[in-house]
This record gives C-alpha cells, structure tokens and sequence, in this order.
C-alpha cells in the first residue's frame, strides 16, 4: 500500500469516533473529524463504564473519566404504585483494588459528559469536531481515500461541498451509516420484533423516590421502567427505561403529553410524582448484529451501540442518536460504548504505525482478526442476558416463593435480578488476543479460543490486557561520568507499570536478576538495531526490595554502559511486578507491552522477540542479524 500523508478522516464524533482521533493524536498522525449534526448530542444513552475502558482512558492521559464518574447505585424493585422495596441487590459487587488492577469496578457516566472531556484533550492537541459536516461519498485506490463532504455554514446557514485526500477513513457514523454499506459488508443477526423499549432523560420531582437507588417499578410480563438518579442532568434528574408487554409504546415519544402520562402510568404514585421535563428520549427494537469483517483497503468501521435506536426526539431537536458502525446489541450487559472505544484504541495504534512507515499495511489486518472474536462472544453475551429478562413472560419479575424438593419454602431471584447481576467477564478485564497472528508467547501452552473469560490473576499469556504493577522504584546506575537511568520527568523515582504505558510506543520489560548478564545484552542489542527509540520504550526490572545502590551491578565495558545509557532500571521494591507479570525471582523473561496496553510477546529468548516485532513492524535489515544472539 502506497504511503499517504494526508490526514485520517473520522466520521462520527461519539465514543467510538473521539477515542479513534485521540490515539491518532497522541501519535501525532494529522487527523479530522466530522460530525453531520449541527450540535454535539444529548442523552444519557449507555452510561455504564467498565474496568477495562478505564485502564485505555489511563493510557490516553484522560483521568477524569475515572475521577468524575460515580458508582452504581443499588438497584432496588417496587411493585407499580408502591415505594416499598421487594428486593434490593446490587448490579455488582464491589471488589477492592488490587495491585495489579487499580480500576476494579464499574461506574457511570453519561455519554455528553464523558465526549465533552475527550473533546478537551482533542482540543489541545489541535483537533476539534467539524460540527455539521456530512460525508455524501467516497472512494478509495491503492494512494489513498477521496471523500466529498457538506459543510453547514454556521454564517449563513449555506451548505458548501469540500473534497477532502484521506490517507485513511475509519466510520463511526453509526449502524445505518453509508461506510459500511458502500464497502460491502454483512450485518448479519436479528432483530427482536416483539419487543419495544423507550429510553430517556427527565427531570422529576418524586415525593418519597430517593436518589441512593435504581428504581424499577412493574412487572417483566406487564410494564416496567426503570429510573437510575443522576446529577448530571441536575439534583431531580433521572435516566428512565420503559418497557412493556400490554401497553403500546412505539411512536410515543412523538406526543409529549401522552409521554409524560405513562411515565406516571407506569410508577403508579399519582400526585407524588411530577415530571418536569423530558430532556431527551429514543425508542427501539433490540437489534443482534455484527459485520463480517472491520475494513476493506484504507476504509475501516468501529464501535457497537446498545441496540438498534429507531428514533430520537429532544425538545425543539430531532436527530438520530449516536450509533456505531461495526456491531449492534442489547442494551443488558454495558458492553456497547465500552466495546467501541476498545475497537477504536485497537484500530488507532496500529494506523499510527502504518501511516509514519515503521510498520507494514498488513499489521492493520490484525483489527479484524483481534476484535471480531472479541464482538462475536460479546454478542452471545449480552443475548443471554437479554433473554433472562425478557424471555419470561409467564414468571413476571417479581421474587417469588416456591417449594424445594423437601417441600421447604424457598425464595426464587426475579428475572430482573438475574438477568441484571453482571459476571466479572463483564469488566472486560479479561478480553484478550490470545489466538492473534501477531502475538507471540514461548510458554508451550496451546492459546485457546475464549477472547471474553473472567480475569484470573496470576495468569499470564501473550494476548492478555497486561497487569499493574506499583511500587517500582528507579534504580541510578553510575556509568562513568553519566547516569544509566534517566527517568522522564516527573516521575520522581517512583513509579508504576501503567504509567510507564502509552497509545505513542511499546514498552519492552526486561525481568531479570543482574544487569549484565549476556541476555539483557542480547537484547539491548537487538532493540538499538533494529527498533527506533522513540516507538519503544526500555526498561530492565530487577526483583526488589533494594541493596544497596550497586547491589545488582557488575563490572561494565564502555560498550555494555552505552546500550544501558538509553534503558530505564526500576527495582519491583515489593514484588507486585514480578507476581503480576509470573516470573521467578532468579528468572530472565522479556515481556512486550502493546500501545493498547495489550502483551505482544512474552518470551525467554531474543528469537522470539525478533518474531514479535517482525509480526508488527516487518522485517527489517539487521535484524535477523541477532537471532543468533545469546539466549536463556
């Protein structure tokens, strides 16, 4: 594929669309990115942020993800008409923080809320959202994509064309956007016809309903809605959800009036409860659908939706909610904006690498082949959940007591709580590439097939979201007149494994007992051939707690300090890192972490971390040259 230096072209300003943009600008790839509505959008939508998504925030530098969501409240069940609690149980429960994951529970916030900081961080780096620009069409050759646009005059309200030379089109423009149908894929799966939901952001004054709870009020073989307090639409907001098997809600939203009367209908406390305004709502059928691959040449899709959303109807605006392109699924489950951003972050990396020539336009053939497993179990997922819920009609979701075979009284979950207790594979802290093409693992153990398992500490494989690991204390080797160790600024000797992770580089770790040892040198060598400095990242970890300053030195020649000269020495003070990454204390091993935070290679010779970057950047001249190297 011929090299391009035009910028990338997003399409799509969502989560999907501004987490692509970010990590392209993180990287310093030039890129645009076009939203067709002429203001960013509203709505709660998919709230609910997993463990996972967190972790890829730390790596783009956008702490206040984590810092400004809040934690799920206990989900509590109402018959209709009453403020007494059936049932309460939390969503999930909380788990401490461990060392080697610091973002262990879930949290919410809203999607305005959630853009709007991404857009910040855009915004310093230079990129903002062309607002009111519409793709019409596109084409693509081996140079590069050409587009054509409508601009919205903000001036005049004029629509102007603008041909736009892309050197790469990545479509988030939504499940019922033109990319993907114009490139030709599938999206294949089914629509559950039967039934109907409504979801939206109101203001309600409720006399008694208080907002240390999910309310849900109803019946699964009735009408149900659901309310979850949230400060983000004022101190009386609430996100509602409505569903029902008796009352018609299609077409609902269109009358206000109408609208406002059954939210009462269905909470059923007459004069105690006052909607003072409806913010936002849409309606849908719950969709399961993925395409059959993610890109074709230089025009790629991303991100899912939490189902299929018909229509969107704000006070005074009418536009179509934010959708992705690439999978669509129940809105059970939290996985849709959570998935798109890990597609987006999957996709970005590798187009950084490509588009500034250190990697072949192969590697981006690795999107397809890492995330749509992930998707396609993901789906099943979510279905299952989806069905729990809403597949019993004949049971309600009410509790329920029933009779044991010893003819003891037992009381049976409701439908709501089973379907709405998330398992841990839900954090998504276990997604993994296990089978990709292009990680490389010396383990001996086959990979297998499971790209959404349960997280397992103490298990490490090539594939795998790497762990934590804090405690890491800088280790100053003098060499001559210089320091061996150079820290980047800030990190005040101190440090943690995520820290040293970024979207801009891999992090090759050098576990080992001793600096010179003729591996560490093997290696050392191989990076400074063959890898440029400033897209990978060294850094030696011996095993802790400190000796004395040169307790892990040995004697040095000029040319063994000069490759030290460019490496980071960090001491595991505590052992979490050891632990975290399964290596023995006296052991030697080289672990490979991607831009996204992901192992590509967790390996015992320099073989096998040749294989890796081949696998990535491509063969390069010299570097087979030390395969013959020293290895363990």
């Amino acid at each position: 594929m011929t090299t391009c230096t035009a910028p990338v072209l997003v399409v799509g300003a969502g989560p999907t669309g501004i987490a692509a943009a970010l990590t392209l600008a993180r990287n310093n790839v030039p890129v645009r990115i076009i939203e067709k509505e002429l203001q960013h959008r509203r709505g709660q939508r998919g709230p609910g942020i997993q463990p996972r998504t967190f972790e890829v925030f730390h790596f783009l530098h956008v702490p206040e993800i984590h810092e400004r969501a809040t934690p799920f409240p206990p989900l509590q069940e109402h018959n209709r008409g009453s403020l007494e609690p059936l049932n309460t149980f939390s969503m999930v429960e909380y788990t401490e923080p461990t060392p080697a994951i610091p973002y262990y529970n879930a949290k919410f916030m809203g999607q305005p809320t959630l853009e709007a900081i991404v857009r910040e961080h855009l915004a310093k780096l230079g990129c903002t959202v062309e607002l009111g620009t519409q793709l019409i069409s596109f084409t693509q050759d081996e140079k590069c994509v050409r587009a054509k646009v409508v601009r919205h005059r903000d001036d005049d309200g004029e629509k102007v064309e603008e041909d736009i030379e892309a050197a790469y089109l990545i479509g988030a423009d939504g499940a019922r956007g033109m990319i993907r149908k114009q490139v030709g894929l599938t999206f294949l799966g089914t629509t559950r016809e039967h039934e109907f939901m409504v979801v939206g952001d109101i203001r309600l004054d409720a006399k008694g309903l208080d907002r240390d709870h999910w309310h849900a009020f109803g019946q699964a073989s009735q009408d149900v809605i659901t309310l979850r307090p949230t400060d983000e639409l004022g101190k009386n907001g609430w996100q509602i959800i409505m569903t029902s098997r008796i009352t018609d809600l299609e077409g609902l939203i269109h009358d206000s009036k109408a609208f406002v009367k059954c939210i009462n209908d269905f909470i059923g406390l007459g004069d105690d409860i006052k909607v003072k305004e409806v913010m936002w709502a849409s309606e849908f059928r719950p969709n399961m659908r993925m395409v059959n691959k993610l890109g074709v040449g230089r025009i790629f899709v991303a991100g899912g939706i939490d189902s299929h959303v018909l229509r969107f109807y704000p006070a005074h605006q009418c536009f179509p909610p934010r959708s992705d392109a690439a999978h669509v699924h129940s809105p059970v489950g939290g996985q849709g904006m959570n998935s798109s951003v890990q597609d987006a972050f999957n996709l970005a990396w590798k187009i950084a690498l490509v588009y500034k020539g250190f990697s072949p336009a192969s590697l981006l053939d690795t999107y397809t082949a890492e995330r749509l497993p992930v998707i396609a179990e993901m789906l099943g997922y979510t279905t299952e959940m989806h069905k729990l819920i809403f597949d019993e009609s004949d049971a309600g979701r009410a509790p329920r007591l029933t009779a044991d075979d010893n003819g003891n009284s037992k009381n049976v979950e409701s439908s709501l709580k089973r379907g709405m207790r998330r398992g841990k594979n839900m954090y998504m802290l276990g997604v993994n590439y296990r089978t990709s093409p292009i990680v490389i693992d010396d383990s001996g153990v086959p990979a297998v097939q499971n790209a959404y398992r349960e997280i397992q500490e103490g298990t490490l494989r090539a594939g795998d979201r790497a762990p934590d690991a804090p405690g890491l204390i800088s280790h100053h080797i003098p060499c001559g007149s210089q320091s061996a160790v150079l820290l980047p600024s800030g990190m005040a000797g101190r440090t943690r494994m995520f820290d040293l992770f970024a979207s801009t580089h891999h992090t090759v770790i050098i576990f080992t007992p001793a600096l010179v040892v003729p591996f560490v040198q093997s290696v050392l060598a191989t990076l400074q051939q063959v890898v440029p400095k400033e897209i990978v990242r060294r850094v030696v970890v011996l095993p802790g707690p400190p000796s004395e300053p040169d307790g892990h030195v040995e004697s040095r020649t000029s040319s063994e300090e000069d490759q030290l000269i460019n490496v980071e020495v960090l001491v595991d003070q505590v052992g979490h890192a050891y632990r975290g990454y399964t290596v023995e204390e006296q052991e030697t091993k080289v672990v490979v972490v991607r831009p996204d935070g992901v192992v590509g290679a967790a390996v015992h010779s320099v073989t096998g971390l040749v294989q890796y970057f081949e696998g990535v950047f491509g063969k390069k001249g010299g570097m087979l040259a030390t395969e013959d190297a020293v290895q363990i």
